[in-house]
């Protein structure tokens, strides 16, 4: 067997092992998962080495070489759980969907519910009444009894989720409809009731507590157990590829600040605090080794004394680059409130980079906001203080991106000059009012650069009351940024 041979899986999938593992690896790069031709390699060579009926390990030997970042876990994880879900042939979508005759499952003999071989007949567990799998599944979740929680997973998931082969429902549905049936809230009650029966005394609030904690643990594994044996049987019926394609889904530093749902907000929050740093560290660096400067004609003659006059050494000129004075002009009304509101953040959490960063923010009037970041450690206060305390309104908040400019280059368009980048933060749309493109080709005139930081799709420019294209033509630049890796993208560019 050569490096890359890898034996025959056939708890897998019966596909060899190589052949899976190049899916699951393009499949990660779709999610937009950076794996690298040497990360695979890496990844073909651990597998070899742990025992691959080890899910777990199998799972976490992919994991270790393919994965970099905490916050692609989990859309790693959503690839692992559909290309690594099946066992054995087990599960055709229906009715009379169980294992194949004679084949062992990991949880039991042939299919049977630990412990209940030839119960009512029926290994598989058919014949239960609604109230006996109830009850089983009190008693496994009591008990902690993980095996049997899979194989009751499986039965409920067979009797209850009315899954049939062909039907374009996602797996929410199924789950929904299973875990109703379950009225898991009423079994935790029951469960809690139980613990304060059993125990000797009452109950302190903390006993109360872990006894619940724990409880809580068990169900949510079985609730994860459910969603694995929905995904089996959904990848079963449409194919691991079209499966993969339906869950995929961005990864934190991909997810659009416009349309970001309440939980990509969150996961966005917690990745842009790595992202500082890394470029923070970045700018450092490429500040402390920049590019050599013109020769120093005098400084080489010099040094050329001591080879006979003969210039065998160049000396240049090393350029001191300065700090440059950052200036945020940030719209905060409606949708792109979130874009303002994490740009905020990344500029001011690289702000040891800068010399002065000074940041205003306008709907249809403008205020500096800069008093709010001072002496702060938490820049998220800061920037909730920016949303609802600055005096943004002028006449009835809704953009105005002509006023709010008229009124930015009267008051501190002074303090501009051939140290200032300025960066504009929003989408253009005016509402149909004076767009003042004068102001933008002033600031231009003073300062080192104008950028625009614009969060709509670029094809979304310039199309009803967008004036984008009217003052982009007095910037250095037009950068479309509608997500944390755009952003990363231009902020490495500003020194």
């Amino acid at each position: 067997m050569t490096d890359l041979d890898l034996p025959e899986v056939p708890e897998l999938t019966g596909r060899p092992l190589v052949d899976l593992l190049e899916g699951f690896i393009r499949e990660l790069r779709e999610a937009g998962i950076p794996a690298s031709l040497t990360e695979n390699l890496d990844a073909m060579q651990a597998v070899k080495h742990i025992p691959l009926e080890d899910r777990e390990a199998f799972k976490y030997a992919l994991g270790a070489t393919l994965v970099k970042s905490n916050a692609h876990w989990r859309a790693f994880e959503t690839v692992f759980e559909v290309y690594f879900s099946l066992r054995g042939r087990q599960f055709a979508i229906g009715d009379d969907a169980e294992e194949a005759p004679g084949e062992d499952d990991e949880d039991g003999a042939q299919g049977e519910m630990p412990g209940q071989g030839g119960m009512q007949g029926s290994g598989s567990g058919d014949a239960l009444s609604p109230e006996e799998l109830a009850e089983m599944l009190y008693r496994a979740l009591m008990e902690g009894d993980d095996a049997m929680l899979r194989a009751l997973a499986r039965q409920a998931v067979k009797r209850y989720a009315g899954m049939e082969p062909g039907r374009p429902v996602g797996g929410t549905y199924y789950l929904y409809r299973t875990l109703r049936n379950l009225d898991l809230d009423n079994m935790l009650e029951r469960m809690m009731a139980n613990a304060r029966e059993e125990s000797p005394g009452p109950l302190t609030g903390l006993e109360e507590r872990l006894e619940r904690d724990e409880f809580e643990s068990r169900i949510e594994q079985l609730k994860k157990e459910i969603e694995a044996e929905i995904r089996r049987r959904l990848v079963m019926d449409r194919g691991v590829e079209a499966m993969a394609k339906t869950l995929r889904k961005p990864l934190p530093e991909d997810v659009d600040f416009m349309h970001a749902s309440r939980e990509e907000m969150a996961s966005l929050r917690k990745a842009i605090y790595p992202l500082t740093r890394k470029l923070a560290v970045r700018l450092a660096r490429k500040r402390r080794h920049g590019r050599k400067g013109p020769l120093d004609f005098r400084n080489t003659v010099r040094h050329s004394l001591s080879y006979g006059g003969v210039p065998a050494e160049p000396k240049f000129r090393y350029p001191r680059p300065a700090k440059p004075e950052i200036f945020v002009i940030a719209d905060i009304s409606g949708s792109v409130a979130a874009f303002a509101r994490f740009t905020l953040h990344l500029v001011y959490a690289i702000s040891n980079q800068f010399s002065k960063v000074r940041a205003f923010v306008f709907i249809d009037g403008i205020d500096e906001v800069t008093r709010f970041f001072e002496g702060v450690e938490d820049i998220g206060h800061a920037v909730h203080r920016v949303n609802t305390e600055a005096d943004v309104v002028w006449v009835d908040g809704h953009s105005d991106y002509g006023h709010a400019f008229e009124v930015f280059f009267n008051k501190w368009g002074k303090d501009i000059g051939p140290k200032t980048t300025v960066l504009i933060l929003g989408d253009a749309r005016n509402n149909y009012h004076a767009t003042q493109s004068w102001v933008l080709k002033e600031i231009r005139h003073k300062a080192r650069h104008l950028y625009w930081l614009n969060p709509e799709p670029a094809s979304y420019w310039n199309t009803g009351d967008s004036v984008v294209g009217e003052y982009g033509i007095h910037c250095d630049g037009v950068e479309e940024c509608r997500n944390l890796r755009q952003l990363e993208r231009f902020v490495d560019k500003l020194v």
